[in-house]
């Protein structure tokens, strides 16, 4: 099957743990690479951020990336690409006549609003997925979102459009469904991790004597940094690391970490906090089989790969009650889920488990095994696939025949 990604602002290429490089990337990399692997020709079509780039790149066996030329040649925050995303569709369009894809799987709403303009001329059915939703941003970010006007009545209008909405929880679904979207024209099918990487067994980085608290990710005010650093004055001797924003050799220049240093001066905690800065993707793993207990809090959260990518190396989580956490942690058994912006929830059960090994050790056994059965790249790539198949089916389509691609959700598991 011809599979055309778009992805205007996360490539599969870029370094992770910027403002605008996180979940998003990592998704679509593993999504082209898996659907690569199982015989499928990916392209991934996303913006030309360098005038040096070259226009095609193969970063997997079966997948590549296109870099479609729409705005100036440079680094763009993805709140300032919507008055490009007219040039980004007419590049996909004149890609598209000279290589029609089967199918196109749009990422994040521009890509959504680019991808519908650009298949229209050839008839090729759309597949969304919107990784986050601005009605929700807006509702806990409030005057300080600052996604474009138009994000909101335009995410209507593509939900409505698409032949099918690929949601990332069971909460997006709900979400969507206050939206009118019919039922059937949305699937649940969560991200993923790669089993060869993100596993129990292997290295650990180095640390000290201290019980070690983990924090991945991005580091803007949304994921609840901050509500790590004000628990970590309740968690006496325990370490916190926080592992994200600009590359080592420019921490001093993040105006993030310097913020979140400030916030643990003031908590007296400073000398308890260790920023990383940007952790390369094959480091990660030993990063989190270092910790005693890996932490994602955010306000909101779509799905929550950090999450997930700690409970495939065996690590406890806790994490806060909100988005795709409900449907990845299970409370009690593979973890904790608190309250979001709640520091005394956070400093309480980071004292009690920390304080017993052994529920430790069965919340990371039992992590482990979810991750193994429900979240691996070769099982989301074929869920993904039926959906291709389901809006093909539907459109009358001939659906390309590829080894494997019937099977079904594993079954066991917790």
């Amino acid at each position: 099957m011809r599979i055309a990604m778009v992805s205007e602002h996360a490539s599969p290429l870029a370094a992770l743990g910027e403002e605008d490089t996180g979940g998003q990337n990592v998704h679509v990399a593993g999504l082209a690479r898996a659907l690569g692997a199982r015989g499928h020709d990916v392209v991934v079509h996303t913006r030309r951020t360098a005038p040096d780039q070259p226009e095609t790149v193969e970063f997997a066996p079966g997948a590549r990336v296109h870099h479609v030329a729409a705005g100036p040649p440079e680094p763009l925050s993805k709140d300032e690409l919507p008055p490009h995303m007219g040039e980004f569709a007419a590049g996909l369009a004149e890609e598209w006549r000279r290589h029609t894809p089967d199918v196109v799987h749009a990422h994040f709403w521009m890509s959504g609003r680019a991808a519908l303009e650009a298949a229209a001329e050839r008839g090729v059915p759309v597949v969304q997925t919107f990784h986050a939703l601005g009605t929700e941003k807006r509702r806990h970010q409030g005057p300080d979102d600052t996604s474009p006007p138009e994000r909101e009545r335009t995410e209507h209008d593509i939900a409505h459009r698409v032949d099918r909405v690929v949601a990332t929880s069971s909460q997006e679904r709900r979400e969507l469904r206050t939206w009118n979207v019919p039922h059937n024209r949305i699937a649940v099918v969560p991200c993923a991790v790669d089993p060869d990487l993100f596993r129990p067994e292997g290295a650990a980085a180095e640390r000290g004597e201290r019980p070690r608290i983990l924090s991945l990710g991005r580091l803007v005010p949304r994921k609840g940094i901050r509500t790590i650093i004000g628990a970590l004055a309740g968690v006496p001797d325990a370490e916190l690391v926080v592992a994200g924003g600009a590359p080592p050799e420019r921490i001093g220049d993040d105006p993030q970490i310097a913020a979140l240093r400030a916030d643990a001066e003031e908590a007296g905690v400073a000398d308890r906090v260790v920023f990383t800065g940007g952790v390369p993707r094959s480091q990660v793993p030993e990063l989190l089989r270092s910790a005693d207990i890996a932490v994602n809090v955010p306000w909101y959260e779509p799905f929550g790969m950090s999450t997930v990518e700690a409970m495939a190396c065996g690590v406890p989580v806790i994490a806060s009650h909100v988005g795709g956490h409900l449907d990845t942690v299970v409370q009690g058994v593979t973890g904790r889920l608190v309250p979001p912006r709640d520091a005394r929830a956070l400093a309480y059960w980071l004292r009690m488990l920390l304080a017993d090994p052994v529920t430790r050790e069965s919340l990371g056994i039992a992590a482990a095994d979810r991750a193994a059965v429900r979240y691996t790249w070769p099982l989301v790539a074929r869920q993904t696939e039926e959906c291709y198949h389901s809006v093909l089916r539907e459109r009358g389509r001939e659906v390309p025949e590829t080894t494997g691609a019937s099977a079904a959700m594993a079954p066991g598991g917790v």
